[in-house]
């Protein structure tokens, strides 16, 4: 074979909603928050049809030489739902992660699928803040007021280097690619009670220790990338052409449709995994992200 369907991990955080129900996934629970497609992460382990944990499928020489450098698998792709806002939050870099947190920091984009009327999201400061003006913000919400918020629409990306406050609003849908790294440092999180009737854990101090503190430059890329740096590129693929690159593995990412990956039947939602040195042709009325390290 050389493609692997990809069977993804659920979170039903509290934020999450309905849509993700029409991208295939079910779930027991009445809502899912995200969807782990192509995942590595002992949080949320993607496996193979069959049940086979994706770490235990394939080797580091699957994963290609461009991704040698990297301690362990480089990225991590999911689909997100927020019904309600997300928190308020920053990633640290590698150099912080890796001495406070023994992981890896987070860079990530966020590429919209869907979004309702008037959603957006909190992308970085409007303008050069000091450490006092964030602390206060973070205590009492204003941090909101001193943050860029964008109106988003449907195929639009934003790139978030690690350091780069942010946040979610209520009602987007989209594909997030990111670092392999689950450290969040939540800054503000509009009071709310978590599943244990208590409310969620801040990290204000170490937020501010990681946070970028200057007016925010968007970072862009020109169509169809969505995403090009030293953890991960991401593309927006078409259909009737071969995907596989020596160097890197690449993740194939539905978003939209119906078709086939190496004759594998896909559909909105699915994820493929294609080892370094493979390569798969893509076909059908269908929508996708090709993931892969540079």
């Amino acid at each position: 074979m050389n493609a692997y369907k990809l069977k993804s991990t659920l979170k039903d955080y509290i934020w999450g909603g309905r849509k993700l129900f029409s991208y295939g996934f079910s779930s027991d629970k009445d809502k899912i928050a995200e969807a782990w497609v192509l995942s590595f992460h002992k949080d949320g382990m993607s496996e193979l049809i069959g049940g086979t944990p994706i770490d235990k499928a394939f080797t580091r020489a699957d994963w290609g030489v461009n991704a040698e450098k990297f301690k362990d698998f480089p990225v991590l792709v999911k689909f997100i739902d927020s019904a309600d806002n997300l928190s308020v939050q920053v990633h640290p870099s590698d150099e912080y992660a890796l001495k406070r947190e023994n992981s890896f920091g987070k860079t990530e984009v966020w590429h919209v699928l869907e979004c309702e009327d008037g959603a957006g999201l909190y992308v970085g400061f409007k303008r050069d803040i000091t450490k006092d003006e964030f602390s206060a913000g973070a205590r009492d919400g204003s941090i909101l007021s001193l943050m860029n918020f964008f109106k988003v629409k449907k195929g639009e990306s934003y790139f978030i280097p690690a350091g780069t406050v942010h946040a979610i609003g209520k009602g987007c849908t989209v594909c997030e690619i990111q670092q392999n790294s689950n450290i969040t440092y939540r800054v503000y999180d509009y009071d709310r009670i978590g599943a244990d009737g208590k409310p969620r854990q801040l990290h204000t101090e170490k937020a501010a220790e990681v946070a970028d503190l200057k007016k925010y430059k968007p970072i862009e890329f020109g169509y169809p990338v969505i995403a090009d740096c030293e953890y991960f590129c991401a593309k927006v693929g078409s259909a009737g052409k071969f995907y596989g690159r020596n160097d890197s593995f690449t993740g194939i990412i539905v978003t939209v449709g119906e078709g086939f990956v190496d004759g594998i039947p896909a559909k909105k939602g699915d994820g493929f995994f294609i080892p370094a040195g493979k390569s798969a042709q893509v076909d059908g009325n269908i929508e996708f992200i090709e993931v892969y390290v540079g």
